[in-house]
């Protein structure tokens, strides 16, 4: 058997160590082969790719990024481009493909399936918006980077009497800025789930520090916005996808709190950082055994699934569930966040 494999979307850490899992499954002990398609769907529209090896892995396993490239278009983008796709696996002999990637690369797959190709897919995003899995590779690492900017934040923070404001992505969920949020001690998260009002973040910046010397953090999600008639923010830029240009709200509420508080406010935008770099150990792990059990799904012929994290356990799941829609940060853990604000 001869499987493509692809990465599309966001770069994300872990995603060359789920080739790299994906190939040793298939060569030592499935005896298949596996090529890699050059920058996502467009590898695949173009006829664009490379053999991969065990040999050609070795070193990937710790390296951020994707060996193989990775870019947001998708067959439907291109006139014929379900039929280039076909004729790319028939010149190619490609059997199926390994999808790799987030809700957008993976709702494509899901309609190659309907049109007939045989996909599995792997849930890739530092968002953790991904449906159907506890976890998706990249969200832990992207969360310590987030903590451990904050971490650093603090100090400074502190020296001079600050409030920092942090923005994180999270273009429809909150998942990094709750989880860095609560592991780094902020005073507020402001997340897409729950529009937020500029005036009682103020207030309880406010209660803070009127009880002495303190320094505050805030943590704002680039997709978090305000309640209605509390905030006017500029509409975003779309970009060639039709994706908005997310990035900049955190400049706006410290323009805010500054002005509303007389606090010292300053600005942080991590941005790509979170996204860049080694994944941790806990993503190398999951990127591995996601790589091995979509192999094993494409092998046995279980197309039209998706690997999830599951109670403990890599399962496959229904891809067209798993997209149906995003997955939410939990209200309980919202709750426990809201416990440390001021």
């Amino acid at each position: 058997m001869r499987v493509g494999v692809l990465t599309g979307g966001g770069d994300c850490p872990g995603l060359n160590a789920v080739i790299r899992g994906v190939v040793r499954k298939a060569e030592r002990e499935h005896g298949d082969e596996v090529i890699g398609f050059f920058d996502g769907y467009q590898g695949l529209l173009e006829n664009r790719s490379m053999p991969l090896t065990i040999e050609s892995c070795r070193g990937i396993l710790p390296r951020g990024g994707t060996i193989i490239g990775t870019t947001r278009m998708t067959p439907y983008m291109v006139e014929n481009g379900v039929e280039k796709v076909k004729a790319t696996m028939a010149a190619t002999g490609v059997d199926a493909l390994i999808v790799i990637g987030g809700e957008g690369t993976l709702s494509c797959a899901n309609r190659l399936m309907e049109d007939g190709i045989p996909v599995v897919g792997v849930p890739k995003t530092i968002d953790n918006d991904v449906g159907g899995t506890e976890m998706t590779f990249g969200f832990d690492t992207a969360v310590q980077i987030a903590t451990d900017a904050i971490d650093r934040l603090h100090t400074t923070a502190e020296s001079h009497n600050r409030v920092m404001v942090v923005e994180v992505m999270g273009r429809h969920v909150g998942h990094i800025a709750t989880w860095a949020g609560i592991a780094g001690g902020a005073t507020a998260t402001l997340v897409p789930e729950e529009p937020f009002d500029i005036a009682a973040v103020c207030d309880s910046l406010k209660r803070r520090h009127e009880k002495g010397r303190f320094a505050s953090i805030v943590v704002v999600a680039e997709g978090a916005l305000p309640a209605e008639g509390t905030l006017e923010i500029p509409e975003p830029a779309v970009d060639e996808y039709g994706h908005q240009r997310l990035g900049g709200i955190v400049n706006v509420v410290a323009s805010e709190i500054e002005s509303r508080t007389g606090f010292e406010t300053r600005v942080t935008v991590l941005g790509h950082v979170q996204r860049g770099g080694t994944p941790t150990a806990f993503d190398r792990v999951l990127s591995t055994w996601y790589g091995v059990e979509a192999m094993d799904a494409a092998h046995d012929g279980d197309f039209g699934t998706m690997v999830a994290l599951r109670n403990g356990e890599v399962v496959r799941a229904p891809l067209a569930e798993c997209i149906a829609e995003l997955k939410y940060t939990h209200p309980n853990l919202l709750a426990a966040m809201r416990t440390f604000s001021s």
